[in-house]
């Protein structure tokens, strides 16, 4: 028996309150992700790990001329390039439940309606963090040492997963109006990725040409990164913290009332 079967075998006599009705959809996540051992496993542990080798020992020879150099400055941009792409779950996730009809069920429950969205939004979150650990467990051992100790570290890895679901939000919004989830898994990572590539994860943008720069610095992703890497390092300055978290708040603020007002809509039709 499912959880939201055994929330209508109750019956209850009020409507939950919206904290109770998110915290039943979080668990709702939670026990996907569960039934979905292997797939998380893949996607939160060997995929960071391997994206984190590759990368480390293809590019530290020509930009930093050593693993222990290049480390350094790689780990805070393998975090947010692990992590953003794995967002895109919450717009999958959300589209095939609408596509399977699951919340026409939903409607006719007496709660509120957006806890199904930030329940799963939020559910989601386990998965960033054990991308987050898996990636910073990868980084010491090949020799990553942030100046700014563990503080510095526990900053980083909150700013990383702060970041994450402002752009969750994103991704949720595609789930809303897509017919299909290979739809949003398509627009996405073509959205995604050129983002991430055409950043500073993977080099300093000092090295690029004038117009190319002022480009690359431009971009959500690079704020993001920059801000990461000071973390770590301990020189964030006012401007990385400015940057980076005025772009997560950004998003938040755009996308998460369009969302959940594109949802309620999507509800009464």
């Amino acid at each position: 028996m499912s959880i939201l079967q055994t929330y209508e075998g109750r019956k209850p006599r009020r409507s939950p309150s919206g904290l109770a009705a998110t915290a039943l959809f979080m668990r709702r996540t939670l026990h996907h992700m569960r039934n979905n051992g292997f797939g998380l496993a893949v996607e939160a542990v060997l995929s960071p790990i391997i994206m984190l080798l590759i990368f480390t020992f293809l590019f530290s020879g020509a930009i930093a001329g050593s693993v222990s150099g290049y480390i350094q400055y790689l780990l805070p941009g393998i975090l947010v390039l692990t992590v953003v792409p794995m967002t895109v779950y919450s717009g999958t996730t959300l589209c095939t439940d609408i596509a399977r009809g699951v919340y026409h069920r939903f409607r006719t429950m007496p709660f509120w309606q957006p806890a199904a969205l930030f329940g799963s939004v939020i559910a989601d979150g386990l998965r960033y963090l054990a991308a987050v650990l898996t990636v910073l467990a990868m980084g010491f051992a090949l020799g990553f040492r942030p100046d700014g100790g563990i503080g510095g570290a526990v900053l980083a890895g909150i700013y990383v997963l702060f970041f994450a679901y402002s752009v969750s939000w994103v991704f949720s919004l595609i789930g809303n109006v897509a017919k299909q989830p290979e739809t949003v898994s398509g627009t996405s990572m073509m959205l995604v990725y050129p983002l991430l590539f055409a950043s500073n994860v993977l080099v300093d943008t000092s090295t690029m040409p004038r117009w190319l720069q002022v480009a690359v610095d431009m971009n959500p992703i690079s704020a993001a990164v920059a801000l990461t890497r000071g973390l770590f390092h301990g020189t964030a300055d006012a401007v990385d913290l400015a940057a980076g978290i005025g772009v997560g708040l950004l998003l938040i603020v755009i996308f998460a009332p369009l969302t959940i007002y594109v949802y309620l809509k999507r509800q009464v039709r």
